[in-house]
């Protein structure tokens, strides 16, 4: 019985938009940027195309600016990077358990890539310890991966991310759609030079799953496991910080990305899972990666 897959399924039929649903009929191989394409044929250039992919000479023949138009490899390498964190134990925005929406996450993605018989890896860290699953085709690998990640005890800080990103660089010798799942803290504790090596041979989606606000009575303490007393969570001071604070590493966090070209979604619920990673998908379709 596949708990997980089920459970997705079901939810990505209710959210998928009919804007997005050609992700279903086969197009969603044709959706991704990068090396591994056989040219098809030319159409006229529309904002967000680009630059790369104009021919010259046609457009010159033509007096209009066309574009080269690519298939994609028949499959693709899916890998899932979860933070397995000890934060990841508290609740996010919305007063979810922030790996239970980190799971269906790395599921929907996955489950998207399993329908066209893509292949689908794994790996997240906890307390030095790198857990990794190669990739491989079908649902059942994936229903594996996440049976796993849930029963994973979360105990790590942010540099397990780090190592887990480091061993995907040193040790996968493939091109790969990298999907890593964390939050604000742990956007912001990937180094830059991780993400440049990353990036460079990869496409690299993030999701970004919100934290519980201190104030406001929603704030678990991790180490203490227990939520913050209401002096603290309604001290006017305290929200005003924390505002600012959250504002700032929101910004670097987006400069950091966006200065490799990583398109990022942010997610406070598991329900709108389905709508927030197509969405990504499409956005990552149109950002003029590679």
């Amino acid at each position: 019985m596949m708990k997980y897959i089920t459970k997705i399924r079901a939810k990505v039929n209710i959210h998928a938009s009919k804007k997005t649903s050609s992700l279903f009929d086969g197009s969603y191989k044709s959706i991704y940027s990068g090396n591994g394409f056989d040219f098809e044929n030319l159409r006229e250039y529309i904002p967000g195309d680009n630059i790369r992919d104009i021919d010259w000479k046609a457009s010159s023949r033509s007096r209009n600016i066309l574009v080269k138009r690519y298939i994609a490899e028949r499959k693709h390498n899916v890998l899932l990077v979860f933070d397995a964190g000890k934060k990841m134990s508290a609740d996010s925005e919305s007063g979810q358990n922030k790996k239970e929406v980190a799971l269906y996450a790395g599921g929907t993605l996955g489950y998207l890539a399993g329908k066209n018989g893509d292949q689908i890896g794994a790996i997240y860290c906890s307390e030095g310890k790198v857990n990794y699953y190669p990739l491989r085709a079908g649902l059942n690998h994936l229903e594996h991966i996440l049976t796993m990640y849930d029963r994973q005890e979360l105990a790590g800080g942010n540099d397990d991310l780090e190592k887990s990103l480091s061993y995907i660089v040193k040790n996968i010798n493939k091109k790969m759609i990298v999907l890593v799942i964390t939050d604000m803290a742990g956007i912001h504790g990937i180094s830059e030079d991780m993400l440049k090596k990353l990036a460079g041979v990869n496409d690299v989606l993030f999701v970004s799953i919100s934290d519980a606000k201190l104030t406001g009575g929603k704030a678990y303490d991790i180490e203490r496991t227990t939520y913050l007393p209401e002096f603290i969570s309604g001290d006017k001071k305290l929200q005003k910080i924390e505002q600012e604070t959250r504002e700032r590493v929101l910004e670097e966090n987006e400069k950091k990305l966006a200065k490799y070209q990583i398109v990022c979604t942010h997610v406070d619920s598991e329900d709108e899972l389905g709508d927030k990673i197509i969405e990504l998908l499409e956005r990552h379709r149109y950002a003029g990666n590679r």
